[in-house]
């Protein structure tokens, strides 16, 4: 496999160990946290922290830009979130590519999950009871109540780790060295204080899995399974199990609840094991992923053969293999209850192969059957630019932003749209607008100022671009103050 940049790791691994230095406090008998948290900092500053961080996040090569598997990320996240005590709070699941088992919360709900976790769970519920551990670190203000019990001031310890992210980009060695500065003095209470803190996410991540329908049994499962491994490990110990500290109490207590629990069988989802596909297909050089995949599927070593031909034709499609592609992908279209991961799979396929018009009639009629899935959309809209129906692909992101505000993805797809039709402004505002999603404020400024010194653009869009430009630099000001 090809090497990857490791300059996330420093730092990731740095924001939980922040998040676990907390005073002990059961689950059974939690407090409001409302009061001791914002006292600190607030809401919005949190918001500005995450941003920032999630900015350099964003940029970093190892984030997994997926719109489909970000999608079912954000799917499963939610419907944990959903049945959650306290689900008033907005979340971000995003993919990161490594090959380690690893998941962690940062400030701002920013919940990250490493591609080695999702292909080494052994079923949804597993992955679910990862993810919903970490929703719990996020919805108890774990880092609010560090900062509380440390009587420290919030934004000089986690701006420093925002720096830290940015030296993470160039130089690791220099990373770790800012992370160790400014983390010292949480070591001990981490020590003191990360296993209670551990089971208050246990339990309530086991109350989340059984009120969403997952099996509850997926959180102890993987847990003695990490526990297991680790037996075999060294220094060189999965990063979870250095990031999340397991105990035989943690483990005894996971098991406990799991067998007092009515027995019942849960079937992972079509989209679970279309996601792991996805991701297999991925791997290693193309021609490999091909014989992979075609090794498994002829020896029936799969649990769900329409997830083993959707990575097969995946896999052909990297290997710019596109007449067995629409072959698997004709087969995959034959079945009555079609995934739109499926559908937005074979519309690509078509496309690769040169036929606009099949891969844009699959796009419309993927869209009719699922038009609340953004993968879709963003590809409809790219396969109308690609078709030079720029006009159309206008629209429609248009429409998409109306009730999509806040995706970025459309914010580009929409300056795609205007620079090929010549509008400078409204293209270079489009641009500021995704850049500002994305954390970076300082680019969204100065696409603005391009596109107001384009000078094409109406009285009214031009007022509108000077104010947003004002609220941005006003925005981004406050950030450096702090």
């Amino acid at each position: 496999m090809p090497l990857r940049p490791r300059s996330l790791r420093p730092l990731l691994r740095c924001l939980l160990a922040t998040s676990l230095a907390v005073q002990p406090v059961l689950a059974a008998d939690l407090p409001d946290l409302g009061e001791v948290s914002r006292q600190y900092f607030s809401d919005q500053e949190e918001q500005i922290l995450g941003r920032t961080i999630m900015r350099d996040v964003y940029a970093d090569p190892r984030y997994l830009d997926d719109p489909e598997i970000e999608s079912y990320l954000n799917q499963l996240g939610y419907k944990l979130v959903s049945v959650s005590t306290r689900n008033q709070r907005e979340f971000t699941f995003f993919v990161v590519d490594d090959p380690s088992i690893n998941a962690f919360a940062m400030p701002g709900g920013n919940i990250g999950v490493h591609t080695g976790l999702i292909l080494t769970a052994q079923n949804e519920s597993e992955l679910a009871s990862v993810v919903g551990h970490e929703i719990a670190h996020v919805t108890q203000d774990h880092i609010a109540r560090m900062v509380a019990a440390q009587n420290q001031s919030y934004w000089p310890t986690l701006a420093a780790l925002a720096l830290a992210l940015l030296a993470a980009r160039s130089n690791p060695n220099v990373a770790g060295a800012a992370i160790a500065s400014t983390q010292a003095y949480t070591v001990q209470n981490q020590l003191n204080y990360s296993r209670d803190y551990e089971r208050e996410a246990d339990r309530l991540g086991y109350d989340m899995l059984d009120r969403a329908q997952f099996d509850p049994r997926g959180m102890s499962t993987f847990f003695a399974r990490m526990q297991r491994a680790s037996r075999f490990y060294d220094s060189s110990a999965p990063a979870y199990l250095r990031t999340h500290p397991l105990t035989s109490e943690r483990i005894s207590d996971m098991e406990a609840r799991s067998q007092a629990a009515p027995y019942q069988q849960v079937q992972d989802s079509l989209d679970f094991q279309l996601v792991r596909a996805r991701l297999r297909a991925r791997e290693g050089n193309p021609a490999d992923a091909v014989e992979s995949a075609r090794n498994a599927l002829r020896d029936k070593r799969y649990s769900n053969e329409i997830a083993a031909r959707y990575g097969l034709a995946s896999a052909l499609l990297r290997a710019r293999n596109v007449k067995e592609a629409e072959f698997e992908a004709q087969k995959l279209l034959a079945n009555p209850d079609i995934s739109p991961m499926i559908q937005q799979l074979a519309a690509q396929i078509a496309q690769a192969a040169g036929n606009a018009t099949l891969a844009l009639q699959r796009f419309e009629n993927a869209g009719q059957a699922h038009p609340d899935y953004r993968p879709l959309q963003y590809g409809h809209i790219s396969a109308l630019l690609a078709a030079s129906r720029v006009e159309e692909a206008l629209t429609r992101v248009n429409k998409a932003l109306a009730r999509y505000p806040d995706d970025s993805r459309f914010w580009q797809l929409a300056a795609s749209a205007h620079a090929r039709l010549g509008h400078r402004l409204l293209s270079h505002r489009a641009q500021a607008e995704a850049s500002a999603l994305s954390g970076n404020l300082i680019a969204a400024v100065e696409q603005l100022g391009l596109g107001i010194k384009a000078g094409d653009g109406s009285f009214h869009e031009l007022s509108s671009a000077e104010a947003r430009k004002r609220e941005w630099q006003a925005l981004e000001k406050a950030q450096r103050k702090k």
